[in-house]
């Protein structure tokens, strides 16, 4: 396969089939480092999405998303769901500059996860392969300057933390909510040890951006390597005769009864509170 000419149809197998639940983390991961950057952090907590319903903000972004990878960006549910997101993020006063930078983290998060937790690392295909998918998905956003490869997507996220990474209230507000919801998926007793487990994981920036005090060396080295054995674990297991998608995942938790993917996400009202009236971008694929 040609990882560009069938750079979705790699990236669907290796998040399908090789890496699911490795993919899930990192995206989880790659958007919550997103916050550590103000003015993403101070919209999010102006809309309240993340503070007073984690969870259905938690699923409609991973189903949408997910959508144009399990289907294609050609197909129907491919198409419904990139409107869904341009819709509600033309809702919002949102800089070209911070949608490229999110953007460059579903690239290269995911990337620095597997090939240090991963069972084995992503081979350059599937590294081109992601780049080129994510550089589609910019393009139907109506996303200017996108990066053209791997090398070019992690310098742009590499330089943007370094200019913006910075302490913001409402962006803590927002990173508390979402990691009392990562440990709302297990039983309570367990929050305060996946609190830290969590924390355990993230790096010295993104740590020092939300104001956390960092974990013991101790803490640190047992969770990065207990996620280490998992994946050498992973590596003996017989290969994934199914694919795997987010709307199977156990977190995806507010759409028992199903869902539509014409109806996930927000309808921001203009003049309420978190929807600013202004708009911004080039008009983005339908």
């Amino acid at each position: 396969m040609d990882p560009c000419e069938d750079a979705s149809e790699i990236y669907r197998l290796s998040s399908a089939y090789e890496f699911p639940w490795d993919f899930a983390r990192a995206l989880e991961l790659a958007l919550y480092r997103t916050y550590a950057v103000p003015s993403i952090g101070r919209l999010l907590a102006e809309t309240a999405e993340f503070t007073d319903r984690p969870q259905k903000r938690y699923d409609d972004t991973a189903l949408l998303l997910d959508a144009v990878v399990e289907h294609g960006f050609d197909s129907a549910q491919g198409r419904t769901a990139i409107r869904r997101i341009n819709r509600m993020h033309r809702s919002y006063d949102i800089t070209n500059d911070d949608m490229r930078y999110v953007l460059c983290t579903f690239v290269v998060i995911p990337t620095r996860w597997i090939d240090t937790y991963g069972w084995r690392r992503l081979s350059r295909h599937e590294v081109v392969a992601t780049a080129v998918h994510y550089r589609t998905l910019g393009r139907h956003m109506g996303i200017k300057d996108i990066p053209g490869s791997y090398e070019e997507f992690e310098a742009c996220l590499d330089a943007y933390e370094e200019a913006h990474f910075a302490w913001d209230e409402d962006a803590r507000r927002v990173s508390d909510a979402t990691l009392d919801l990562m440990a709302s998926w297990y039983p309570r007793p367990l929050a305060p040890l996946l609190r830290a487990g969590t924390l355990a994981l993230l790096d010295e920036p993104l740590l020092r951006a939300f104001g956390y005090a960092p974990p013991s060396p101790a803490t640190r080295v047992a969770v990065r390597r207990a996620v280490r054995l998992r994946g050498r674990v992973v590596r003996l297991l017989p290969p994934r005769r199914a694919p795997h998608h987010a709307r199977q995942n156990r977190e995806v938790k507010g759409y028992p009864n199903g869902y539509r993917l014409a109806d996930l996400g927000t309808r921001p009202v203009p003049g309420v509170r978190g929807c600013p009236v202004r708009h911004i971008g080039s008009p983005a694929a339908e």
